[in-house]
């Protein structure tokens, strides 16, 4: 069984500027939201892979938890850490699913050089990156950062 060591989450451009900018303000923790009950149960890091047009990891962090639940009682704890701007725009991003998934870390850092797509794929050995993630081990992730 593969070691799950950490964990390769894809995220868009535009969550990850979002997240770069709470970095800029100095925040120290992050909640990732996902639709439904999805997402890394247990791991120690977190690679950030930035969906089209980029297609590499951009950053990386130390995972917190998962937190899955009521969306309405989890915005309630977490908002601010989260990336959505206000209420409206978090329900808006879960489309009226009643449940979610807050993925907790901290300590975030971007790459000052990003890891592209080909070398990627060719470290963990897929054609392409799954849209729900994808755990690897330490040696993998040595390699990639």
């Amino acid at each position: 069984m593969l070691e799950r060591y950490a964990y390769i989450l894809v995220i868009t451009p535009t969550w990850w500027n979002r997240l770069c900018k709470r970095l800029e303000t100095g925040k120290k923790s992050h909640a990732f939201v996902r639709r439904g009950l999805v997402g890394p149960k247990k791991t120690s890091q977190l690679l950030f892979y930035v969906t089209h047009p980029l297609k590499e990891i951009r950053g990386f962090a130390e995972f917190v938890e998962r937190v899955t639940g009521e969306a309405d009682d989890l915005w309630r704890a977490y908002r601010g850490e989260a990336s959505p701007k206000s209420y409206k725009e978090y329900k808006d991003f879960l489309q009226g699913n009643p449940k979610t998934t807050f993925i907790r870390f901290k300590n975030l850092k971007a790459l000052s050089q990003p890891i592209s797509a080909k070398v990627i794929f060719r470290v963990v050995g897929v054609g392409r990156m799954p849209r729900g993630g994808r755990y690897i081990s330490r040696e993998i992730a040595r390699k990639l950062i």
